[in-house]
Parts: C-alpha cells; sequence; structure tokens
C-alpha cells in the first residue's frame, strides 16, 4: 500500500521531475518507508513506499519487468498473488516476494487482460517502452483511489487530490449540488474540483501516440451469479466458504496487522472468524466508543469479546477532540464528507497507527447483505409492483416490531415519488440552497435515478454498491493512509460480491430481518479448565439481528 503519482507528457512535452517530487512529497504519509522516481522523455513516475509485503530493498518501486520492458508504479495488494507467482514461475523469472512483480508478469503473459486474475485492491500504471505506451487500472470497487487531470499538455495522476495541482481551479457546481441536496459524493466520475477527475472503479485507461481513452473492464451485473435454485443452507456453506476464503488470503502480511472492530455484525463476522477458524490467540482490535452517548456507543457488544481477546484498544472521539483535530482531518479527506462518521474512523486509525501498520475492516456488508433501512423501502415498493400484498403487510408488521421505527416507511414513500420530486424532498431534507442554484442544477443530477429509484431489493442492492459504497472506500483510505496504514476489506472480495448480489431477496430481508441468515452468537461455555467464552459466526433464519 503506497501512493503513486506522475505525469504523461502529451504532444511531445517532456516529464519535469522536480513537478514528481512535489507530488511525491505530498503523498509521504501515504509511503514513509522508501521513494523512487523514474524519468524519461514524456514519462515521469513516482512513488512512496508503505512496505507491506517484501520488506527488502528488492521490492523497491518503479519497477521494472524481468526483461526491462516494463515499468510500474503499484498502490495497493493482490492478495491472490502467491497462486498467480505459482501459475506463472515457469515463463518468469522471480527475483523478489513482492505482489508488484506478479502484476508485471501478469501483464506480459495476458496483457490488459490480467486484471480479470487479480483478487485485491490497487491502482497502477505501467509504462511499455518499447511501444511507448501507458497502461492503467483500478480495481474492481474502488478501494483504491486514483486521480488525474489533463492540463498544460500533459496528463497528471495522484492517490490523493492534495498532490495535483489546485490552484486556479474552479468548485465544481454540480458535484457541490449533489452533495447538498443529496448528501452524496463520489457517484461518478466527478470531484468537487472543475478539472480534477477520478477514474471510476473497474475502469482503465490507455495513454498512446498522446491520445487518452477510458474504458470499463469489469461490470459488476454482468458478472453477478444469479443463484434462484439455492437453499438456504447451500447458501449459508457457501458464503461461508467464500468470507474465511477472502479473510485467509487478506491475512498475507510482513508485518504486524489488526481489527477495526466497531460492534457491528460485519466487523464482529471479522473477529468471530480469525479467533475460531484461524486460531489467531488475540489480534489487536482498534474501536471507536461514545461512553457519555449511549445511543452511538457499542462498548457492550465489542466487549463481548473481552475474555478471547487481550489487546482491545479504545478511542473517544467527542466535540473537544474534533475540534482539535478538524484541521488535520480535512487535510486527509481533502474534499467535505456527508457526516461526522468519517472522522470516527480517522480516530481509530490514529489509535491503530501506534500498534500496526495493516488493519481489516468490514466495509461493504451494508451494502450487499442489506444493512440500511432504505434497503426494506426498496424490498416494500418491490412486494407492491408484484402485488405480494400478504408479504408486504407481514413485513411491515415484523420491521415495526422488531425496529421500533419508521425510517423504511419514509424511504418506502419516498422511492414510490416520481422521478421529478426526488431532488426536492432531498432539498428539504438535507439543507436549503438558492432557488437560483436549485434550478440551474437539479435537471442534470443523476443521484435520484441512481440511487432513489430502484424497481426492486437486489437492484437497489446493486445501485448502492456502483454508485454510494465509493465514498465510504475513500473516506477510509484517506483516513488510515494519513496515519501510514493500510486497510483491507475481506466483505468486498469480489467471489463474494458476485455471489450475494445473485442471491433471491428472502434470503437478504426476511420477517422484517437484515440478514436474516447471519449473525455473530457469543456466549459463555463451560470447558474443563473453566469459563470461555464462545464466539463465532451462526447461521440461523429465526435470529433477530439488528439491520
Amino acid at each position: 500500500m503506497c501512493g503513486i503519482c506522475g505525469t504523461i507528457g502529451l504532444n511531445g512535452k517532456y516529464a519535469d521531475k522536480d513537478k514528481i517530487l512535489a507530488m511525491m512529497q505530498r503523498l509521504k504519509h501515504r509511503g514513509p518507508d522508501d521513494e523512487g522516481t523514474f524519468i524519461y522523455k514524456n514519462i515521469g513516475l513516482g512513488h512512496v513506499r508503505l512496505s507491506i509485503i517484501d520488506l527488502s530493498s528488492a521490492g523497491h518501486q518503479p519497477m521494472f519487468s524481468d526483461n526491462g520492458r516494463y515499468v510500474i508504479v503499484f498502490n495497493g495488494e493482490i492478495y491472490n498473488y502467491l497462486e498467480l507467482k505459482e501459475e506463472l514461475r515457469t515463463k518468469y523469472k522471480f527475483q523478489t516476494k513482492s505482489d508488484t512483480e506478479v502484476i508485471l508478469a501478469a501483464y506480459q503473459e495476458w496483457g490488459e487482460n490480467c486484471l480479470d486474475h487479480f483478487n485485491g485492491d490497487w491502482a497502477f500504471v505501467i509504462y511499455d517502452k518499447l511501444s511507448n505506451k501507458i497502461f492503467g487500472a483500478r480495481d474492481r470497487y474502488g478501494v483504491k483511489p486514483f486521480y488525474y487531470k489533463i492540463d498544460d499538455n500533459s496528463f497528471y495522476f495522484s492517490s490523493e487530490i492534495k498532490a495535483l495541482n489546485t490552484r486556479n481551479t474552479k468548485p465544481n457546481y454540480s458535484n457541490i449540488f449533489d452533495y447538498l441536496v443529496f448528501n452524496r459524493t463520489d457517484h461518478n466520475d466527478n470531484t468537487f474540483f472543475e478539472t480534477i477527475f477520478k477514474l471510476e472503479h473497474g475502469s482503465k485507461f490507455v495513454i498512446k501516440n498522446s491520445e487518452v481513452s477510458f474504458s470499463k473492464w469489469y461490470n459488476l451485473a454482468e458478472n453477478i451469479q444469479h443463484n434462484k435454485t439455492i437453499n438456504l443452507k447451500q447458501c449459508v456453506d457457501r458464503f461461508n466458504e467464500l468470507f474465511s476464503e477472502s479473510i485467509k488470503i487478506r491475512l498475507r502480511s510482513d508485518v504486524p496487522l489488526g481489527v477495526c472492530l466497531s460492534g457491528g455484525l460485519d466487523s464482529s463476522a471479522i473477529v468471530s472468524t480469525l479467533l475460531n477458524s484461524f486460531n489467531m490467540s488475540g489480534p489487536n482490535t482498534f474501536s471507536a466508543i461514545y461512553p457519555d452517548f449511549a445511543e452511538a456507543d457499542e462498548s457492550y457488544f465489542i466487549n463481548l469479546y473481552s475474555e478471547q481477546l487481550s489487546n482491545m484498544h479504545y478511542t473517544h472521539p467527542n466535540a473537544d477532540t474534533f475540534l482539535n483535530d478538524y484541521l488535520k482531518f480535512i487535510d486527509a479527506q481533502s474534499e467535505p464528507v456527508a457526516s461526522i462518521g468519517p472522522y470516527a474512523q480517522y480516530k481509530v486509525m490514529e489509535l491503530a497507527q501506534k500498534h500496526v501498520k495493516v488493519t481489516i475492516d468490514g466495509q461493504g456488508a451494508d451494502e450487499q447483505l442489506g444493512g440500511y433501512h432504505y434497503f426494506f423501502g426498496a424490498y416494500y415498493k418491490e412486494l407492491l409492483y408484484s402485488l405480494r400484498l400478504i408479504k408486504l403487510i407481514q413485513e411491515n408488521y415484523y420491521y415495526l416490531r422488531k425496529h421500533k421505527s419508521i425510517a423504511a416507511f419514509k424511504y418506502f414513500l419516498y422511492y414510490m415519488l416520481p422521478y421529478s420530486l426526488k431532488d426536492f424532498v432531498g432539498r428539504k431534507i438535507y439543507g436549503n440552497v438558492s432557488n437560483e442554484f436549485f434550478n440551474e442544477y437539479h435537471s442534470s443530477s443523476e443521484v435520484g435515478d441512481k440511487l432513489y429509484n430502484p424497481k426492486s431489493l437486489m437492484e437497489s442492492l446493486y445501485q448502492h454498491f456502483e454508485n454510494k459504497l465509493e465514498h465510504l472506500l475513500k473516506w477510509e483510505d484517506h483516513n488510515s493512509m494519513y496515519f501510514s496504514i493500510e486497510s483491507r476489506v475481506p466483505f468486498l472480495d469480489h467471489r463474494l460480491v458476485e455471489f450475494q448480489l445473485g442471491l433471491i431477496p428472502k434470503y437478504i430481508i426476511n420477517n422484517g430481518e437484515a440478514p436474516p441468515n447471519i449473525s455473530v452468537d457469543c456466549e459463555k461455555e463451560k470447558d474443563i479448565s473453566g469459563e470461555s467464552l464462545k464466539v463465532e459466526v451462526n447461521i440461523d433464519s429465526e435470529r433477530e439481528i439488528e439491520s
């Protein structure tokens, strides 16, 4: 996990090494362990390294292929690099233990199709010295960031916006509109800066003969495995198999790792799997707790692990700490955030920095397992449109009984509104903007259609996975890397995502529960030595679970 940057001169413009070095300096928090540059004619590549796999100097970047033809700067991890290395070793000589070298060999072997072979999180740029071609790509779901701008006959790219020159850059008012009216960011390739864009997740680009072309290399909708005939037991067994395998390969590290433990089902499932499937005796865990704010505090659930975990660490974000930190927090994020939630994560990463260089987190679970109230609203719309009225009444009854909330019904009514009214409602809910500003930009906004007009539960899951998840991933990346920490997200293993989004709705929401089939069970059990805590992931379609 690192920081990458560079300039590609267009129309014969040569690269400026001083600009590369200045960009690297702004990214140094992402890679305090090492740094390097590659400058050749119009090509300038910069890299700052956070050493995670192969801590030796052999992992230095920019890295060259075994034949010297290709050079890469890479941010991320390819978790199945050992399997790929074994597959490729008969044709390519490997000099390091790093996954970066495996990317280069895979590119030589399969060309741009190498992306289909990777299981991981990445943003990288490869330069082919023979053909004078630049190839770059980003992972399937946008775990690792990639920003770019085309200016002054050059293509500039970086892991963070602040490494790009933002002086004299105008605000992007369309993005500001979506932020103020819908409280949404990162739902398209725009940023809050008019001339700075992000490479969309699952996308790639090629620069050849001064021409820049972008395209999608991964389409989630085309890769979803529709499992309409699978029964609940098969669903459970397959989920557990994929989840355990995802965690297993994400434990590959040459430095200490820990877990961000929130008290929710997502992070609790990770900790339970580590304890029970991998016999980890007690990973470091890092939690934000709120002793003075009971409604937000999940200490009770976190502390259920206290007898099995000996290295539990806590931070206490509050108004006073925020006032002390807000300038640094703004510096870490570089763009507006939708709520104060990312600040709690910022404090967790600040805490984790004292103990580990890698964390495992639960991002992506809610988007594929129906963990938000608006997914219930989408399901109600599906049931109404399909005239399954008895099931609709049943789901409403159980939801009210178990959640003591009307949030799902508000979303249901919102989804039923004509498309033309959705932005007017959003304007009233999230903030006041002037009539002039609203009238100028509301007709061009795509948020209502991309996120708040689903025809079914599974379409809502897909829409939010594609158009909402990425802002959470960006906040996590920027928070963790600000403190020189690599964050890994096992719920976003593409095999798990493609399986989970292909299930039938009743395996996601049933009788007012989401997810109805996965829970974390913490209970006391007796053994010969006395009393111990049994913490494991259980499957029980009748268990009550808070979404």
